[in-house]
């Protein structure tokens, strides 16, 4: 009903019962409980609450991304230590908690505000330092992956680059290719979709939603 309501021109939270900032944490709420839901159901759990139909699109709001993040940082660092500022801190991870796309890069976007942030002086270099910010993690995070599941860094990189392309999931040979040894056939399965739910991990944190 929200985003139906905001495509019109006279939409105002004013004219709402509750506000922004009181829907961003519902959101937030709501998202917990949606991964915890997921989480009990890969886990072979019942629960009342798996015939919950969570229509993530229906929380998810267009507008905010990781650009606009990027923005609201840059008007922050203009309003630093004052009472606007703090305001507009609040409201940017209370954004990074309730987006469905933002949620993926919330450690990493807060971990850049609290440690890279503070250093910047001027808010026009805020785009260059993330984008090296987000580039060296997002190597970081490829190395960590291929040495833990035991990968062989330049073929599983290029897999990585068809999953991308073709949005389309390796087949669990292409997968076993990247290994530095294939595995058992009782482990086969076990590490082939580990390995893709990961894979699949890593393109969400670091590709998804990156573009402008």
């Amino acid at each position: 009903l929200l985003n139906v309501l905001k495509t019109y021109a006279e939409f105002d939270w004013r004219d709402l019962p509750v506000t922004d900032q009181v829907f961003a944490e519902y959101t937030s709420k709501y998202l917990d409980l949606r991964e915890s839901v997921q989480r009990q159901g890969t886990k072979e759990k019942q629960s009342i609450l798996e015939d919950i139909d969570f229509e993530v699109v229906l929380v998810h709001r267009d507008e905010v991304n990781v650009a606009y993040i990027l923005k609201l940082l840059a008007w922050l660092k203009e309003e630093e230590n004052t009472d606007k500022g703090k305001a507009m801190r609040k409201q940017i991870m209370s954004l990074l908690s309730s987006d469905v796309e933002l949620r993926s890069k919330r450690e990493l976007i807060e971990k850049f505000i609290a440690e890279h942030l503070p250093k910047i002086t001027d808010p026009a270099r805020i785009q260059d330092a993330f984008t090296k910010y987000w580039e060296d993690q997002r190597v970081l995070a490829l190395q960590k992956l291929c040495e833990e599941e035991h990968l062989d860094q330049k073929q599983f990189a290029n897999l990585i680059e068809s999953y991308i392309f073709s949005g389309q999931e390796p087949l669990k040979d292409d997968v076993f290719k990247c290994l530095e040894a294939r595995p058992s056939v009782l482990k086969a399965r076990e590490i082939g979709e580990r390995i893709v739910e990961r894979m699949k991990e890593y393109v969400e944190v670091f590709v998804r939603g990156m573009v402008a």
